[in-house]
């Protein structure tokens, strides 16, 4: 639930004026969490959080970006960068981006 005072937040920060800029904010707001959710996929298949080296137990590590991928949504078509393991060993669980 939110309150008045975050929807009024919300609307500013992101200059809501008509529905199609309700679908735009919400679409970007889901992208951000959807990529949230997979850097955290990566810092627990590899054991450490991104630039956490003091706790790296594994040759395995983070390889840059991979190409982005276009990943189709019921809000619409949402661009993820593609994160990869040096080994490429990491399989994404939450999504397919096949």
């Amino acid at each position: 639930m939110f309150t008045k005072e975050q929807i009024q937040s919300f609307n500013e920060e992101n200059d809501i004026k008509t529905v199609g800029d309700i679908q735009n904010a919400l679409k970007k707001l889901f992208a951000s969490r959807v990529q949230e959710f997979m850097e955290a996929e990566l810092d627990t298949h590899l054991g450490y959080a991104k630039h956490d080296t003091k706790n790296k137990k594994t040759s395995n590590s983070r390889n840059g970006k991979m190409p982005a991928k276009t990943v189709m949504t019921e809000l619409g078509d949402i661009v993820l960068p593609g994160n990869s393991s040096r080994r490429s060993s990491r399989s994404i669980r939450m999504i397919s981006l096949a």
